[in-house]
C-alpha cells in the first residue's frame, strides 16, 4: 500500500513540476512577445518645442556626417523646422529658417546629396531647395522657369518640365507639349537651359542617361556626360 500511495504521490509532484514549468515557459515567451512587439508613442509634448505645431509638408534628409534631419515645413512654406531625428529616442531641435515661399509646396525628390526638388501647390511652379547647409536650408528659384506641368528628374544633374496637355486635343494622337530643361548639378544657383518647343514624345535611354525629344522642328538630344562616362566604364570593366 505504501509504496501504491508513494507511487501516485510521485507522479502527481512530477505532473504539478510539469505544469509548473509548461506555465512559466508560457508566460516567458509571452513576455518576451511583448517585448518583441513593443511600440512606443512619443506625443508632441515630448519633442522640441517647435515642433508642436502643425505643417504642411516635411521629408528626411541624410547628411554628409551621418545625421538624418527631418524638415516641416510650416506656415503655408513660410518656415523650415530642422530636426534631428538621428536618434528617435532623443530628437533635438537644430532651428528653422524662414523661406521667401509664396505658399505652399510639396517636397518631390532629391537631386543629389544637397538638393531637392520642390512643387508649389497653388502656382504649381517648381523650384530647388539647397541643402548644402542643412541647418539653415534656402529656397532657390529658377530665373526663367515659367511652365506649370510635370516634372521628369534627369538623374541628379537636373530635371526638366513639361506645359500642360491641352484638354482639346485629339485623344488618339498626343497633343504636342513645351518642355524647360533645368540644370541643377553645378555649385551656383540652378539655371534654366532651354526651352524645347512643341514636343510630340519624349524617351530616356537608362544606360547613358540620355533624354530624347521629338518635336515638331525635329529631335532633341538632352545629354548627361556622368552617366556617359559611367557607362563606359561599366563596358571596359565587363571587357576587361
Amino acid at each position: 500500500m505504501k509504496e501504491y500511495v508513494d507511487s501516485r504521490l510521485s507522479k502527481s509532484l512530477r505532473r504539478t513540476a510539469i505544469a509548473i514549468a509548461a506555465i512559466g515557459s508560457i508566460a516567458a515567451q509571452t513576455a518576451s512577445a511583448r517585448a518583441a512587439n513593443n511600440i512606443v508613442v512619443v506625443h508632441p509634448k515630448e519633442l522640441p518645442e517647435l515642433s508642436r505645431q502643425s505643417g504642411d509638408a516635411m521629408f528626411l534628409h541624410e547628411t554628409i556626417d551621418g545625421k538624418t534631419l527631418l524638415y516641416i515645413e510650416q506656415n503655408r512654406g513660410g518656415r523650415l523646422v530642422v530636426l534631428d531625428v538621428t536618434d528617435p529616442a532623443h530628437v533635438t531641435g537644430e532651428g528653422s529658417v524662414q523661406l521667401d515661399a509664396r505658399g505652399p509646396f510639396d517636397f518631390v525628390s532629391g537631386l543629389g546629396e544637397r538638393k531637392e526638388l520642390v512643387h508649389f501647390r497653388q502656382s504649381r511652379m517648381d523650384a530647388v531647395l539647397d541643402l548644402r547647409k542643412a541647418d539653415s536650408p534656402a529656397l532657390d528659384r529658377v530665373q526663367g522657369l515659367t511652365l506649370q506641368g510635370p516634372a521628369m528628374l534627369l538623374g541628379t544633374e537636373g530635371f526638366t518640365v513639361a506645359s500642360q496637355a491641352d484638354a482639346k486635343a485629339d485623344a488618339s494622337t498626343p497633343a504636342p507639349r513645351d518642355y524647360q530643361v533645368v540644370d541643377t548639378a553645378g555649385s551656383k544657383e540652378p539655371a534654366l537651359v532651354c526651352t524645347v518647343k512643341q514636343v510630340r514624345e519624349e524617351i530616356t535611354n537608362a544606360e547613358t542617361g540620355t533624354t530624347f525629344l521629338l518635336a515638331n522642328d525635329g529631335l532633341y538630344l538632352i545629354r548627361r556626360p556622368v552617366e556617359e562616362t559611367s557607362k563606359w566604364l561599366r563596358d571596359m570593366q565587363h571587357n576587361g
